[in-house]
């Protein structure tokens, strides 16, 4: 196994863990309620790359300390006042950078939610394949509290959750539970609290099963398909069901019903 030490991350605002086919990735701010800094941003990319650079087929991401991430570093986007707008749009950047970073690796990504998962932490969440969460996390966007709109995150967020509810939640900053985050489709699951770590376990037992192209392939397909018009997806798809057939392992599992 490989720990964060070992990937240079000193100052654990994440740490990362690896068994060669899973990456379990933590943000390690518990006092902060796992807020986003530079400093967690950083790491969890670094988590990100080191997935793709390896084997592995699952990211877990979540947070130390029964909470997944309260959003942005409040003290941190205080820094910029004054600076002008350049200084907001760099300081901004980097969630930009996680959330692409999120969608476009070629693992599975599982956002494991407990505790509060609000702003920039919805939109981390938003960003992985599949969210798994606790019956007692709590899901919101008080952006608008501070005067300032969840723009970023609701970006993933939108991709997957019915519009009209959202709204209330956008621009009331109102929090919501977990069967209402369910209910809006965006959790994958939701657990007890006393089941999280084996359901999430189970899960991530699953995905490792898939071959790593297949995965790979999979994942980019589904997302590239939902940006064009139907016969465009249709063809595309052919094009990718085509190269999965003619690897090793589609030839193995058509062998098996011969």
């Amino acid at each position: 196994m490989v720990t964060s030490d070992e990937l240079g991350n000193e100052d654990l605002a994440v740490s990362v863990a690896d068994d060669g086919l899973v990456v379990r990735a933590t943000i390690d701010r518990e006092a902060d309620r796992n807020a986003l800094n530079q400093n967690v941003i950083g790491g969890l990319l670094d988590a990100f790359e080191f997935a793709d650079d390896g084997e592995a087929r699952v990211v877990v991401v979540r947070g130390a300390g029964g909470t997944f991430c309260a959003g942005g570093d409040i003290k941190s986007m205080a820094g910029a006042i004054g600076q002008g707008s350049q200084a907001y749009r760099e300081g901004f950047a980097g969630m930009k950078d996680l959330v692409e970073a999120a969608v476009d690796t070629a693992a599975l990504t599982v956002a494991a939610v407990e505790g509060y998962c609000l702003a920039g932490g919805m939109g981390l969440a938003g960003a992985c394949d599949m969210v798994v969460a606790s019956k007692e996390a709590t899901f919101g966007f008080p952006e608008v509290d501070i005067g300032i709109f969840p723009a970023q995150a609701l970006v993933p967020v939108m991709r997957t959750v019915d519009e009209k509810r959202a709204f209330r939640y956008l621009f009331t900053a109102e929090q919501f539970d977990a069967s209402t985050a369910h209910e809006m489709g965006f959790t994958t699951d939701v657990v007890a609290a006393d089941e999280f770590d084996a359901e999430l376990d189970a899960l991530v037992d699953d995905l490792v099963g898939p071959s790593s192209f297949m995965i790979q392939l999979g994942k980019e397909s589904f997302y590239n398909q939902r940006e064009m018009n139907f016969d465009e997806a249709l063809d595309y798809m052919r094009e990718i069901v085509t190269m999965l057939a003619m690897s090793d392992d589609a030839e193995e599992g058509f062998n098996s019903f011969l």
